[in-house]
């Protein structure tokens, strides 16, 4: 199983950003799949997470109304569409699936959102 994120860098805020995460490795569209981050000093958290199917989403309270996570499952790929990014949103963001209870993990993408 391989995770691998892009799409990081350094937002001013109010701008937006879209991280990708291309998977391998696994049947995708058979998965759950999940963006958490984790800020220094802090705990890594949920962000949001899509089922195999793109049906249902979930957010965070934080990023309600913000980001966006969808999914192309021919390209094998989960995104994080993330609109008027905020300071706090700043983070290394880590894609995230389990199977059969193993939890996999990618590399991180680092978001930073400052003027």
């Amino acid at each position: 199983v391989q995770l691998v994120e892009s799409g990081g860098g350094l937002v001013q805020p109010g701008g937006s950003l879209t991280l990708s995460c291309a998977a391998s490795g696994f049947t995708f569209s058979f998965y759950h799949m999940n963006w958490y981050r984790q800020a220094p000093g802090k705990e890594r958290e949920l962000v949001a997470g899509i089922s195999p199917g793109a049906r249902t989403t979930n957010y965070a309270d934080s990023v309600k109304g913000r980001f966006t996570i969808s999914r192309d499952n021919v390209k094998r790929t989960v995104y994080l569409q993330m609109n008027s990014l905020k300071p706090e949103d700043t983070a290394e963001y880590y894609c995230h699936t389990a199977i059969q209870s193993q939890p996999y993990w990618g590399q991180g993408t680092q978001v930073t959102v400052s003027s």
